[in-house]
């Protein structure tokens, strides 16, 4: 049903991938990263370098809807630019709103669904197809694709092994961005397990500087947090068995996992503006909060994807030096893999819809917005020299290196009603854990009630 949870086998290619990251980043992370050598010429696939033949579509009119916002939205502007240039189509793109099904589900009662989506979770591209919204891909694309992509990011953009959705976007969901002088002062070293973790943030608390940021007001950041820690301890079977509802919340393991949270949620001063602070941070202030404020950050780390990248370049900080990132530490017997990403997905069927998607199956589309920074392609035809510094390099490698061997995030392979809509199900359910960390079997229990009712299951 949900095509490929568990894509994975084999767990050791996960801890080596790891690794992999680990060294590479430590690496890096002392590099400043002035990578203007590469000019946009030839193989790296900038405007001047085509490796993908689209029809001439002049009088065509394309929408795109997505929920991307700021210069997210700004840079994937300028792939359709690109887009309209090479084939005279004209494209709108068409600001949606979470969850994105009840945005499009409105758009589509009215008779103006846009051309293509880009859906942020594998659970959303399923119910666009149980609504008979999507429309499969071409020929065309499909070759595309299958030219570029890994089987396990193909697969979960099929449903019921028909082809669907185009991973045009991905995230690297496994690293924690620090403040490199707030560490330096406190004299905490990078974590390699969450023993190691809870030492630097006693480290950083002492020098007195808050050691965590928590973008708590969206409820998203909060399952990421949830996934990392249960797929490191309770391994990948159970995370596959989780994420289909094929076990329960109320199981032993995601006691184990909340009660290991709670070791940074429920510590007094751990997190910053406490819990009631957190609650009110959105995700973008959680990250430039980290990188702002000279000797006296509101906090020295926050956790979440490649993409708090555009955040941080909304600071003054320099990724690589005054931000850098180590790998999720391992709470079990090895660190975390997980991913997450965002598909193209077809609504209404035409000739230009069909060529857009072919475009963004490319390496031309995804070079363009790698260029940019704070982007992250599946696409193992994006050369590495197109990702702007050594630390994003690193974590592309990483990523096309993990092959088929990654974790897709679980809310986002649930339900939308639990895993992906603000003040419901999952989001707001740890969103009351974070509130009140001592009551582990209140949320347990809260969870389990929410996912039965989406899963449409009591198992």
């Amino acid at each position: 049903m949900h095509s490929k949870s568990s894509t994975i086998r084999n767990h050791r290619a996960a801890t080596a991938l790891a690794a992999l990251l680990a060294g590479a980043l430590a690496l890096t992370a002392c590099s400043g990263g002035d990578d203007k050598k590469k000019d946009d010429g030839g193989e790296s696939g900038g405007a001047s370098g085509s490796t993908v033949t689209l029809p001439k579509l002049d009088g065509a009119n394309l929408e795109v809807a997505a929920v991307w916002t700021g210069t997210e939205q700004a840079n994937f502007k300028k792939v359709l630019a690109e887009f309209e240039k090479r084939t005279g189509a004209k494209v709108t793109f068409v600001p949606a709103q979470d969850p994105i099904i009840n945005f499009l589900g409105s758009k589509i009662a009215g008779g103006q669904p846009p051309d293509v989506a880009m859906l942020p979770q594998p659970g959303a591209i399923k119910q666009a197809v149980e609504k008979k919204w999507a429309k499969p891909l071409g020929a065309e694309a499909l070759k595309e694709l299958q030219k570029n992509y890994s089987p396990g990011w193909q697969d979960i953009g099929k449903v019921d092994g028909k082809q669907y959705g185009v991973y045009y976007k991905a995230a690297n969901k496994s690293l924690i961005w620090y403040n490199a002088k707030a560490f330096a002062n406190a004299g905490a070293k990078e974590p390699k397990t969450w023993q190691d973790l809870l030492t630097a943030a006693q480290a950083v608390y002492d020098s007195g500087v808050t050691p965590f940021s928590v973008g708590g007001a969206d409820g998203w950041t909060l399952t990421d947090w949830f996934e990392n820690v249960y797929l490191s301890q309770a391994g990948p079977e159970k995370y596959d068995q989780l994420a289909q509802h094929k076990i329960k919340w109320t199981d032993p393991s995601v006691k184990q996992a909340l009660t290991t949270l709670a070791q940074i949620w429920g510590k007094k001063d751990f997190v910053a503006g406490g819990a009631d602070g957190a609650l009110q941070t959105e995700f973008p202030a959680s990250v430039t909060q980290t990188f702002t404020g000279g000797d006296q950050p509101k906090a020295a780390m926050v956790y979440e994807g490649d993409f708090a990248q555009v955040n941080i370049g909304d600071t003054k900080a320099k990724v690589g030096t005054d931000a850098k990132v180590f790998p999720f530490p391992a709470v079990g017997s090895s660190a975390p893999v997980v991913s997450g990403g965002d598909a193209a997905v077809i609504l209404k069927d035409s000739k230009a819809a069909q060529a857009l998607a072919t475009f963004l199956a490319s390496p031309d589309a995804a070079t363009i917005q790698a260029k940019l920074g704070g982007y992250l392609s599946p696409n193992k035809n994006v050369p590495d020299s197109a990702y702007p510094n050594p630390v994003q390099q690193t974590i592309a490698k990483a990523l096309i290196a993990s092959g088929d061997d990654f974790r897709f995030d679980m809310s986002d392979q649930a339900p939308q009603a639990f895993g992906g809509t603000p003040g419901k199900g999952e989001w707001k359910d740890l969103q009351d854990f974070l509130k009140n960390p001592k009551d582990v079997a209140g949320a347990q229990a809260k969870l389990e009630k929410d996912a039965a009712a989406a899963y449409g299951n009591g198992s």
